[in-house]
């Protein structure tokens, strides 16, 4: 049934708000206000609107809770039916608007916990913090620290939060994380041929002590420095907790001779190139890193099922991230996937292999790498490094010297199979970790390297899987899953019965 607004305000429910209506339109045509500059009236209106909005919110609060209906009973789950009923029932609701009362009635039975449809009908939390102040709050978090995020909640709403219970809102609201990637509306293979890409990285995060594993917890509580006051050139402190990063997306097969990878920038046609499409980055500090790999199968086989796809596998050459990939294919039969060695990383080793043998900046030593990364790109990997070895043989390179060539060397014919670039280029595929590099980036060294933080695993675990949702594009459906879940957790568990067919 539809109502003139002028009826609803005349409402007992909204009565309060219809006269701070009329204050507020009186206030804005007042002497001081029609001379006020702009942003005057910008400021009373945020600060008089927001308490319009509460006492609106707070008014139709009133009407659901007029509107409650008397059950003569309510059958709860846990067996006892609860008949005693107590109406007038309060309990406080903090909001964006401000603190509004929600009046309702509790059923119980001597012994046993009351159940309260209309909390159900509602789905109020079982804090006193509103969803749109918890959305706010994880955005906020997941961009600033805790303390700058008190200051925006309440220079950006008439609300509320102190830190501590910021943090936890945080933690409560990411809970649903793992289960809203498995869920249903999750499955659905998308319909492309184009390349599924995997890959996988790993970055520290500093923690609280009680925080580090326990190998990590040792060697912290046994590091000794130089200095007292500073760490020394080379010295690190043991505080940091390896997160795994992790990202799948699909990418148009973009085909490339190895004469273009070695192009200079500005010879580059990068207005060409594919953008990553369909791609969901996410880390974990809490999960090992072989169950963060495992997830990542799992993404590519949601929308790969059937593995008709070619699966590109982008690797680090860690010994460890190599183990768990491996473990990984025979866990879950993948077919042929090709794993595919970080060009950027094997430059890395050319260069300082080059600066044994040139000065640093030199043409010489650039020159140098880049006819051994194209003779790399081409297949040639096990020449390369033989020819590094002669080359330091021939030159009588000291052996103090040599080791970069030697590193080198090893490197190169150790991971050859993992070098196919040409065949990998001419399928393709990409051959470099740009994106799990920038994940790290913006996951993890963004937000949690911010000077002087230290975390807790569940505060840690919590800002990654926002800032992760976020990043990913997920954030607004997660939020909706995330709300069905609390409502069963909270309360439809409790009820045999429905609640939610009394809120006709």
């Amino acid at each position: 049934m539809k109502h003139d607004y002028t009826t609803i305000l005349q409402m007992e429910e909204f009565a309060a708000a219809g006269e701070h209506l009329g204050v507020l339109l009186n206030e804005l045509i007042s002497e001081r206000m029609m001379s006020a500059e702009h942003g005057a009236v910008e400021e009373e209106l945020r600060i008089s609107g927001a308490e319009l909005l509460r006492r609106f919110l707070q008014g139709y609060l009133d009407k659901r809770a007029k509107d409650e209906p008397n059950l003569d009973e309510v059958e709860a789950t846990d067996g006892p039916i609860r008949t005693q009923r107590r109406a007038g029932c309060q309990r406080t609701l903090m909001t964006i608007f401000g603190e509004v009362t929600v009046t309702r009635i509790r059923y119980g039975k001597p012994g046993t916990e009351s159940l309260v449809p209309l909390d159900a009908q509602l789905n109020l939390p079982n804090d006193k913090y509103s969803d749109g102040l918890r959305k706010l709050v994880a955005e906020e978090a997941s961009l600033k620290s805790f303390d700058e995020v008190v200051l925006s909640i309440k220079n950006l709403t008439a609300g509320e939060v102190p830190k501590q219970q910021a943090e936890q809102l945080v933690v409560a609201v990411s809970r649903d994380f793992e289960n809203f990637y498995t869920s249903d509306r999750q499955t659905s293979p998308g319909l492309t041929s184009d390349p599924l890409v995997l890959t996988l990285d790993g970055k520290g995060i500093v923690m609280i002590p009680d925080s580090l594993r326990e190998a990590t917890k040792k060697a912290a509580e046994n590091e000794k420095h130089k200095m007292q006051t500073r760490l020394s050139k080379g010295e690190k402190r043991g505080r940091k907790r390896m997160a795994t990063v992790a990202a799948v997306y699909d990418v148009e097969k973009f085909v490339r001779h190895p004469n273009e990878i070695m192009m200079r920038s500005s010879e580059k046609d990068e207005a060409s190139r594919p953008h990553a499409r369909n791609k969901r980055v996410w880390a974990s500090v809490e999960r090992e890193a072989l169950a963060v790999t495992e997830e990542v199968f799992e993404e590519a086989l949601r929308r790969d099922p059937q593995q008709k796809r070619p699966w590109a596998i982008l690797v680090d050459g860690q010994s460890h991230q190599l183990h768990n990939i491996s473990v990984c294919i025979e866990k879950f039969k993948i077919k042929r996937p090709e794993i595919i060695l970080d060009l950027v990383h094997v430059l890395e080793y050319l260069w300082k292999a080059a600066f044994v043998l040139h000065a640093e900046g030199s043409e010489d030593a650039e020159e140098w790498v880049r006819e051994r990364a194209l003779s790399i790109l081409s297949g040639g990997a096990a020449n390369v490094a033989a020819g590094i070895r002669r080359s330091a043989t021939m030159r009588k390179v000291p052996k103090a010297d040599r080791g970069p060539m030697d590193t080198c060397a090893d490197y190169l014919l150790k991971y050859a199979s993992m070098m196919q670039y040409h065949k990998f280029l001419d399928r393709g595929l990409p051959i470099a970790t740009g994106i799990i590099e920038g994940a790290c980036r913006h996951l993890i060294k963004d937000r949690m390297d911010v000077t002087g933080a230290r975390w807790s695993v569940a505060g840690a675990e919590a800002i990654l899987k926002v800032r992760s949702l976020r990043s990913s594009g997920d954030f607004e459906d997660y939020l909706h899953y995330h709300k069905g879940q609390e409502l069963q957790r909270n309360h439809l568990a409790r009820y045999a019965t429905s609640p939610l067919r009394s809120a006709a």
